[in-house]
């Protein structure tokens, strides 16, 4: 798997990046510094994975999802890298077309999994943090939505249950068990759902299922 780290801070993208090469299966092509280092080294390189930093100074990683998953849709698949799990900008580049993000104090094995996960083609990564930041942003923040979103209209019964319960948080394996069917037929109505609703992966279904008033955004609860 070819990767690419874009982080503003040397020794973030270093230490990464270093940590990355370690796995036998993973091959570290390039770092940047900026979203247009990035995007230059992407054209120029055409990796799997890119590891992107959110907050960085010219174009910030979000403008440079935006662009990358524009022009190569489906090729290169952004995580984005975050300090906190509920950063704002975190949901803008989901929306921008981000497969999932990272907290930068994940341990190394949750970095390689995600990174495999990523790059095989699965896209929502650590469903109930996701999910709850998705739900946070999408209350908070109803009206900055760029397009309206899509009507679920043309989904069957069965398919709005399955993206009910995407929406939730559950994996595959939970699906299937809740609806008493088998994995290869969750993962069939998935497939159909992005079909029908013109989705680039699950996270922009779970987006979808939030926008459209599916799944009601529960209030957070207060910390202790």
């Amino acid at each position: 798997m070819r990767i690419v780290v874009a982080d503003d801070h040397l020794v973030v993208r270093t230490g990464f990046a270093a940590l990355l090469d370690t796995q036998p299966d993973f091959t570290v092509v390039g770092t940047a510094s900026d979203g247009s280092q990035a995007l230059q080294l992407c054209s120029d390189l055409s990796p799997d994975v890119v590891l992107m930093d959110v907050r960085m100074p010219g174009m910030d990683g979000i403008t440079a999802t935006r662009q990358l998953t524009g022009a190569h849709p489906g090729s290169t698949r952004v995580l984005i890298l975050t300090t906190f799990d509920l950063d704002h900008y975190v949901y803008d580049a989901l929306c921008a077309g981000a497969s999932g993000f990272l907290l930068k104090d994940v341990t190394a094995e949750t970095l390689f999994e995600a990174v495999r996960v990523v790059a095989s083609g699965e896209a929502l990564l650590a469903p109930n943090v996701t999910r709850r930041l998705i739900a946070e942003f999408t209350r908070l923040r109803p009206q900055a939505q760029d397009a309206p979103a899509p009507e679920l209209g043309a989904l069957t019964a069965r398919e709005t249950q399955v993206l009910r319960l995407l929406a939730r948080g559950l994996s595959n394996a939970e699906i299937a068990g809740r609806l008493v069917i088998t994995e290869e037929t969750v993962k069939t109505h998935v497939s159909r759902i992005l079909t029908k609703l013109e989705l680039r992966d699950r996270t922009q279904a779970v987006i979808t299922a939030y926008e459209t008033g599916l799944i009601v955004p529960q209030a957070r609860e207060p910390r202790t």
